[in-house]
């Protein structure tokens, strides 16, 4: 199945589940294209190659199924039971065999990897830097996210707790950001 397909395909499951539960707000069901799958797709520019993701409270799967179907190894985490079956029916669908859905917490999903090695997560619409930071604090971690226009509150804030290094990069699709976060060395 061509990505072309699988995006027209999760677009379409996007539209007749959201009839059924607020998977995304509704307002934006006549522009997947731009406000969803453009948005979340713009983060490839910037992930390395090979690497595994971790998608940070997953929802409707925005970044994470987006970057499975452009080919990245993802484990979406999501700890609402309907969209979890709203993710696993878009993994069966697609036939997305690089897709992993883990329902439970993010800080529950942490605290059983390993601690030596490096992990790269995604988050879109998920939670400000600092607390996103504090699940991640522990960890070798290289975050990839996509923020509003006020990122530099953000960044203000999580200073107060956190050092790391950061670059921002304007988005292609809306007036928010692309922000990479290193943990300091």
């Amino acid at each position: 199945m061509e990505n072309k397909y699988k995006f027209e395909k999760y677009k379409n499951l996007l539209c007749e589940w959201s009839k059924r539960m607020n998977l995304v707000a509704s307002s934006t069901l006549n522009d997947i294209d731009n406000r969803h799958i453009a948005d979340s797709a713009q983060l490839a520019k910037y992930l390395p190659a090979d690497v595994d993701i971790i998608d940070l409270g997953s929802g409707a799967g925005f970044p994470g199924v987006v970057l499975a179907i452009l080919g990245w190894n993802v484990t979406c985490i999501e700890s609402i039971a309907k969209k979890v079956k709203f993710l696993t029916a878009v993994k069966q669908e697609l036939n997305l065999d690089n897709l992993c859905i883990y329902h439970g917490r993010v800080e529950n999903y942490i605290a059983q990897l390993p601690r030596n090695n490096k992990y790269i997560f995604t988050a879109r619409a998920f939670a400000s830097l600092t607390k996103i930071l504090n699940y991640v604090g522990s960890t070798e971690y290289e975050l990839f996210l996509l923020k509003g226009r006020d990122v530099m509150f953000e960044v203000d804030a999580a200073k107060q707790q956190y050092h790391f290094d950061f670059e921002l990069f304007p988005s292609t699709t809306g007036d928010g950001f692309i922000m990479i976060v290193k943990k300091a060395k």
